[in-house]
């Protein structure tokens, strides 16, 4: 398929232009929760990264539902250009708009893009401070529950006379004894 312009469908262009303010704004929303979550994780609120995590799940969910619309005008386009419809390119979609349409349809795909991006880098911020929370209070329980944390240095016991040798442990991968 060339990239040459199609005629355009009529109400696509509106709707694609919709389509991506209601995608902007999610991920503006789901940016929002996410710097929300961090600001709870270092404030030590497990209150609040609760509740954060709750916003968070119910704002995936209806990123969802996003997704589906986007099918369906991916699939509207598909049938114009005679292609399937997953092979749609953002630029072969604009050939199907009026060119302010395609201009401002761009644009948006553009901040759409960006916010991802910010999401999934803040996102991964806010796991490394949970990891990083979480590891310390395993770190706590293991000392106040008296057990020695993974690696510590144990000295070796002295041998008694009445100490027999011990068989060498192994570590079995996949155990078939019944």
């Amino acid at each position: 398929m060339s990239a040459t312009i199609s005629a355009p469908i009529a109400g696509l262009g509106p709707a694609v232009i919709a389509h991506l303010d209601a995608q902007i704004a999610s991920a503006r929303h789901l940016l929002d929760l996410i710097l929300q979550q961090g600001r709870a994780i270092r404030a030590r609120d497990v209150d609040g990264v609760l509740a954060r995590l709750n916003a968070i799940q119910a704002e995936v969910e209806r990123r969802a539902h996003l997704e589906a619309a986007r099918t369906d005008l991916l699939t509207r386009a598909g049938e114009a250009l005679g292609v399937p419809a997953q092979t749609v390119t953002l630029k072969q979609l604009t050939t199907l708009m009026q060119p302010h349409e395609a201009q401002h349809a761009l644009a948006q795909s553009a901040q759409l893009t960006g916010l991802l991006g910010e999401v999934a880098r803040e996102h991964g911020v806010n796991r490394a401070l949970m990891r990083q929370e979480l590891t310390f209070l395993s770190h706590l329980t293991r000392l106040v529950g008296g057990a020695e944390p993974e690696g510590a240095y144990r000295p070796p016991a002295a041998p008694t006379a009445a100490a027999a040798p011990r068989a060498p442990r192994t570590n079995r991968l996949l155990d078939l004894q019944a």
